[in-house]
């Protein structure tokens, strides 16, 4: 099988110790904070307490070894800013559980049961998942269970935040950690709709994209 620079690179990161000293470097760190949502150069060096040009320096690296690639634009005070974000291959370097052998679990279920039948699994693996972190949420408010639910994620594999857009309380992200399965099998995306239905206590909806450049997507709906 023949692997292109890049793919070799990602595969080295995959198998190699080296990825969890890279994970814990400055450049891990602006993979982290972009993975999480697409920054600015002037976010990033806000964040990490860093100069402009010690930011690009390190973005040039990232992106000659395709693990970032500018995503667009953000309007600032005199002139748009460009956004970076992940390129498909650096979502391989951040460890993911279950994604893989998620990922042939639902291929063989796809061949034997139903549409319908596999949504409803899909969403009964989510509340399952979701009861074992029924106790860190029990009596909290709804401000606490989004965090919890946050956390959760984090711990599973993915990484989101919390936003509010035009009055819309929105979790997203782009460190799915099913991303080894939603790529092929949308529907695993339910599990995550369905396990922070159960954390946040009410009903949460998938919106997430999955064409061009992936990313997570869930609509908090208001008070049951």
């Amino acid at each position: 099988m023949t692997y292109s620079r890049r793919e070799s690179y990602v595969a080295e990161l995959k198998e190699s110790p080296w990825r969890k000293r890279l994970l814990e470097s400055t450049r891990g760190q602006i993979l982290s904070l972009v993975r999480t949502q697409d920054r600015t150069v002037d976010e990033l060096a806000t964040e990490l307490e860093l100069t402009d040009n010690a930011v690009r320096a390190h973005l040039a690296t990232l992106e000659r070894d395709g693990l970032v690639q500018q995503s667009g634009t953000r309007q600032g005070f005199r002139k748009p800013h460009a956004t970076y974000g992940l390129t498909t291959q650096s979502e391989q370097i951040f460890p993911k559980a279950y994604g893989p052998l998620l990922d042939l679990v639902l291929a063989v279920f796809e061949k034997k049961l139903s549409r319908r039948e596999l949504r409803a699994g899909m969403r009964e693996v989510g509340r399952r998942v979701a009861a074992s972190y029924t106790d860190r949420v029990r009596g909290k408010s709804r401000e606490q269970r989004i965090k919890a639910a946050l956390a959760v994620l984090h711990e599973l594999g993915g990484s989101a935040n919390f936003q509010l857009e035009d009055g819309k309380h929105m979790i997203r992200g782009k460190g799915c950690p099913l991303a080894a399965a939603t790529a092929r099998h949308r529907d695993a995306c339910l599990i995550a709709e369905s396990l922070l239905s159960e954390i946040i206590g009410v009903d949460v909806k998938q919106c997430c994209q999955h064409n061009g450049s992936p990313s997570c997507c869930f609509a908090i709906a208001d008070a049951r």
